[in-house]
């Protein structure tokens, strides 16, 4: 139907149930997955009770797989294989509790990758609520696994200036100390302006690493100031700090300096280009090294919301950064 022809006093009426519909379609299908997801949870509940009483052994629920097949051949997800996942997943929660109704909020094919790929229960839980938060596909949640988002989180002690922990105390949950940008394909060589380009070329990309709630405005925006123009590599917006946030590329270790160069953008930006309801625009730093000791040196004094933070393009090490967590926790 061509809106044009809806008589204008009936447009909001209609897009009223429109909405109506979406909810409803949107809570038939959470309920949908709740029910499934308490079917396996009580699938396995029932297989890990019989295993621990010493009832059942492996032949017995490659038994009972045959038997649901021939009895309900039109059923799918029964083979003796995910039978089992139900008895590991249950198995994964049983002694947390806290978690067991956040299990149910998303769906089981992410319940799978979670409690087969992760180790111990506070990696579970970290997934567990960032899929729900984030709102991550199949793919986005396996490819935060394998950046090993958990270990870099737990051991992150991101360098704020004093500024920027007095108007944003909660930054850490927003911002990370380290990136990971291993889908940009660089070579070994690159420089800024081709980093730039890739970041460009894959911005859907970008924004699932640093944050859903970044709103891309613009690449080299301009800033004018004098008689002279400047260019912020790239400027986004945050939904949530309701702020603007620029972004400076460096493919060379933490210089001082570059602090410099970040305040006066963000006081160009404050001045010239924030909305008056608005909070005060937040820069971050990205270079490929940095010495921390240099970095605190030079935030010290800093009187803007300025961070740093260092970028890979290449996924890490997961080995080495449970080690380094591990050594964390002892």
């Amino acid at each position: 139907m061509n809106e044009n022809k809806i008589d204008k006093n009936h447009q909001e009426d209609f897009v009223d149930i429109l909405k109506m519909i979406n909810n409803s379609r949107d809570n038939a299908l959470r309920s949908v997955n709740t029910e499934l997801i308490n079917l396996y949870w009580n699938i396995g509940k029932y297989i890990d009770e019989k295993i621990e009483k010493s009832n059942w052994g492996n032949s017995v629920v490659k038994k009972l797989s045959d038997y649901l097949i021939e009895k309900e051949p039109t059923i799918k997800g029964f083979s003796d294989k995910n039978i089992w996942r139900m008895r590991q997943f249950y198995s994964s929660y049983k002694n947390f509790p806290k978690l067991a109704p956040l299990v149910r909020e998303i769906t089981w094919t992410h319940n799978l990758i979670i409690f087969s790929r992760c180790k111990s229960i506070e990696e579970k839980e970290f997934y567990l609520h960032k899929t729900k938060k984030e709102k991550w596909s199949k793919r986005e949640l396996d490819r935060q696994i394998s950046s090993s988002l958990f270990e870099r989180a737990m051991i992150s002690d991101t360098k704020l200036s004093p500024h920027t922990k007095e108007i944003y105390p909660n930054t850490n949950k927003y911002f990370k100390e380290d990136y990971v940008f291993e889908f940009l394909g660089l070579n070994e060589h690159y420089n800024e302006d081709e980093l730039q380009k890739k970041i460009i070329n894959n911005l859907k990309n970008f924004i699932l690493e640093i944050g859903k709630d970044f709103s891309f405005i613009g690449e080299k925006y301009r800033l004018q100031v004098g008689n002279s123009d400047f260019y912020i590599d790239l400027l986004f917006f945050h939904r949530q700090l309701q702020c603007l946030v620029a972004f400076e590329l460096k493919t060379e270790k933490f210089r001082p300096e570059h602090i410099g160069q970040l305040n006066f953008y963000l006081e160009a930006l404050d001045r010239d280009v924030k909305n008056d309801n608005e909070n005060p625009s937040v820069g971050i730093l990205l270079c490929n090294d940095k010495d921390d000791t240099v970095v605190e040196y030079a935030l010290s004094r800093s009187l803007s919301p300025a961070m740093i933070s260092q970028y890979q393009t290449k996924l890490p090490d997961k080995k080495l950064l449970q080690r380094k967590f591990e050594e964390l926790l002892d």
